[in-house]
Order: C-alpha cells, then sequence, then structure tokens
C-alpha cells in the first residue's frame, strides 16, 4: 500500500459539475451540495486505512463546519470491481456505521475523480463561496495513529475560507491510498 500524497492547491481553481449518484437513492449536483460561504468536496472510499484512521473526525469536522454555511460532499471513486470492498452497498453500511450527515456519491465513470484530479484517499477540496478553491491538504497530523491534540488543519481552513473568503497560504498535503483506477481497456 503506497501512499500519496496531494499536489499543491491550486488557488482559485473553480469546481467542476458534477451528477453522481448517492448512497440516499438520489442523485447528487454541486449545486446541491454548495454552501452559502464555502463547500467541501472529499475523495473517500470505505477499505483505505487512512481514512479509516481519521473518518471520525472528518464526520465532526463537516458537522460542524456546516454550523458555518459550508457543505460538504464525499464521492468514492474507486473501481469496486477490484475493490469490492468499496461497493455502492459497502458505502451504505461504512455511512450508516460512521453517522454521515452529507451526501455520500458513487463515481462509477470515475470522470470526476480524474477532473479533479484526485489522487488519493482522502483528498480534500475546500472551495470558496464562488467554488474557487482555497484549501487542498490534510485533515489533521494525523496519519495512520491518531496525534493527540493535533491542530485541526481541515477545520481551521475550511473556517477561514468560510470567514474570508481565503484558505491558509500554507497548506500540508493529504496522505492516502492511491485511487483505484479501472484498467483502461
Amino acid at each position: 500500500m503506497p501512499a500519496m500524497t496531494t499536489p499543491i492547491c491550486d488557488f482559485g481553481w473553480k469546481a467542476l459539475d458534477f451528477d453522481l449518484p448517492g448512497i440516499d437513492g438520489r442523485n447528487h449536483t454541486l449545486a446541491d451540495v454548495q454552501g452559502e460561504n464555502g463547500t467541501l468536496v472529499m475523495f473517500l472510499c470505505n477499505h483505505c486505512p487512512f481514512v479509516k484512521a481519521i473518518i471520525d473526525r472528518i464526520v465532526r469536522d463537516v458537522s460542524e463546519l456546516s454550523t458555518l454555511g459550508i457543505k460538504s460532499a464525499a464521492i468514492m471513486p474507486n473501481d469496486v470491481t477490484s475493490h469490492p470492498a468499496d461497493s455502492f452497498e459497502n458505502m451504505k453500511l461504512f455511512a450508516t456505521e460512521h453517522n454521515f450527515t452529507f451526501p455520500y456519491l458513487i463515481d462509477k465513470s470515475q470522470e470526476i475523480a480524474r477532473a479533479y484530479d484526485a489522487v488519493c484517499t482522502p483528498d480534500f477540496f475546500g472551495f470558496d463561496a464562488s467554488l474557487g478553491l482555497q484549501y487542498r491538504g490534510r485533515l489533521d497530523e494525523s496519519r495512520l495513529d491518531p496525534v493527540p491534540n493535533a491542530t485541526r488543519d481541515l477545520f481551521e481552513a475550511m473556517k477561514a475560507v468560510g470567514e474570508s473568503g481565503r484558505g491558509p497560504e500554507t497548506q500540508l498535503p493529504s496522505m492516502g491510498c492511491s485511487i483505484k483506477w479501472r484498467n483502461a481497456a
């Protein structure tokens, strides 16, 4: 399991629209998940040890960000044929087990993950109210083991985005498992 890290934030890059099925039985678009003060698009999956290690803190931070007018959605980009633990049914179980309060969507074609240039799970894209990218970094300094009293990088960055429209100039990359791309035919 080679760990991947995300690229540096491309400030101002515009969020791309999507129309993806969610575990709630309906499709969601970018407009559906856009927040008044910001939007967080996350690429997550069920099986990745990096995601599993931080998922409860992700849920906590997303819940707190929603009170600040920042809405969130998670997209599962992996090939479910090679990684059945990430199947749509398992997504439902994972979201229920961890009390997701945000849409959990599947990118069956992997087109959205490619369009966003997502590289790993977790991969966080924090947008301002006008959908310009302001944060592409880590949740916190924890990787596979929680760090006590870790600075909440993602939460603090998105709070600043919601208040000022700008993310921090210095951002540390997220680390996770590479996206499981389908083999080209």
